[in-house]
């Protein structure tokens, strides 16, 4: 796969605004393992390679253990992640996926059992960011390095 074009240098404000969105959603005060889960489990939902391999990377680095890493594409029937892991990834999934999901009162009331209100947005939030890096990502075929 060849990368299109290099989006850093073709519009340095636009990606300077995802970047401090992306600054902005680290110092929110979420876990940063629960924050690489979602990456991962959106970039995955994307099909967007350059993500999948920096936050699994990134995950492991952090001490995320290989079978939680491999299990996140099957996260609903492995049963290594805790509830609240599973509210943020449902959650994850449903804003992803959004034209189809329409955001399900069952996953609302999932993730509304498990994080306060200002946690919900910071996560929706740290989605939304995710969600734009992919599409920048899989639209210019941004891959990941050797």
């Amino acid at each position: 796969m060849t990368q299109r074009i290099d989006y850093y240098k073709a519009s340095k404000e636009a990606v300077g605004a995802l970047v401090s969105l992306e600054k902005a959603v680290t110092q929110l005060g979420l876990e940063k393992s629960l924050l690489e889960l979602v990456k991962l489990r959106a970039s995955q939902i994307n099909g967007c390679a350059y993500c999948v391999d920096l936050h699994a990377s990134d995950a492991k680095k952090m001490g995320e253990s290989e079978r939680r890493l491999h299990s996140v594409v099957v996260w609903r029937e492995a049963p290594f992640f805790t509830p609240r892991e599973r509210a943020a990834l449902a959650w994850t999934e449903s804003l992803t996926l959004l034209a189809d999901t329409h955001a399900p009162d069952e996953d609302y009331a999932l993730v509304r059992d498990h994080f306060a209100d200002k946690e919900m947005v910071d996560l929706t939030v740290a989605i939304v960011a995710i969600n734009g890096w992919n599409r920048l990502a899989v639209g210019f075929r941004k891959g990941p390095s050797d």
